[in-house]
């Protein structure tokens, strides 16, 4: 079972009552949700345990908490980071990634970790041909300013969506989004005369608006919403008027 370490993103995760590792991810891909990296390295090497860092999303931050790779901190406990090109290269779809061991005091080697996860990549598929050919130029040739400019983009949509929610009746987004290209809000169901939980929500809303927001549900939150702004910035200010629309239209009236 695991247990959550933080509010949204961190958790310990335990087998027969003993801790084996921490995980650190950003499975909700939306929440700011903090840890300081050099406090859970100390914490996991207090309790003897490996650190598995989901970094998927990794330099698509933009809050007051900068982007630090896990792995930094790979000479105090070791640390097993997770990356792939498709959210920072922007290819969605592209399903190509990596591991990256960060144990300079060769504890995962001398414990047989390394040889473990050697032994289990054949287990996928090889990525297209196509993808693998791509790979050297995406990693070798991407300028910095590619970057800064989604990364730029993406902070504008994310202001522009916090701000727009405001406005929603029945939709809370408790705080601003500070990475990734989602942001979590809470259903309200009191605010509402016909709406059910988070499901009812979301499908009633794709029928009647045409606009399409993830169930909080699947995610393991129920009425929530995970809403994505990673899209062109009419696309998403047409989309939040909809939904204050929605909202509005299935409102309990006073």
């Amino acid at each position: 079972m695991s247990l959550y370490y933080n509010k949204w993103a961190q958790y310990l995760c335990f087998a027969r009552g003993q801790i084996f590792f921490i995980v650190l991810g950003d499975a909700l891909h939306s929440t700011p949700s903090y840890l300081p990296p050099l406090h859970v390295a100390k914490t996991a090497k207090k309790l003897g345990i490996l650190v598995i860092s989901d970094e998927v999303y990794d330099h698509l931050a933009f809050g007051k908490n900068p982007f630090v790779p896990m792995g930094t901190f790979g000479s105090i406990t070791p640390v097993i980071t997770l990356g792939s090109i498709s959210k920072r290269w922007i290819v969605p779809g592209w399903r190509l990634g990596w591991l990256a061991v960060n144990d300079p005091n060769g504890i995962l080697k001398e414990h047989g970790i390394i040889d473990c996860i050697a032994g289990h990549i054949s287990l996928s598929c090889d990525p297209p041909t196509f993808i693998q050919g791509a790979i050297p130029d995406i990693l070798g040739k991407t300028k910095e300013d590619f970057f800064l400019k989604i990364i730029s983009i993406i902070k504008d949509n994310a202001n522009s969506c916090y701000e727009g929610l405001a406005d929603v009746p029945g939709v809370v987004c408790p705080s601003k989004p500070e990475g990734s290209m989602f942001v979590m809000a809470k259903l309200d169901l009191s605010v509402f005369e016909d709406i059910k939980d988070d499901l009812d929500f979301c499908l009633k809303l794709a029928k009647e608006e045409s606009v399409i927001i993830l169930p909080g549900i699947t995610v393991g939150l129920k009425n929530w919403l995970r809403i994505t702004f990673a899209i062109e910035p009419s696309a998403l200010e047409d989309g939040i008027k909809r939904l204050k629309a929605f909202c509005e239209r299935h409102s309990i009236k006073a």
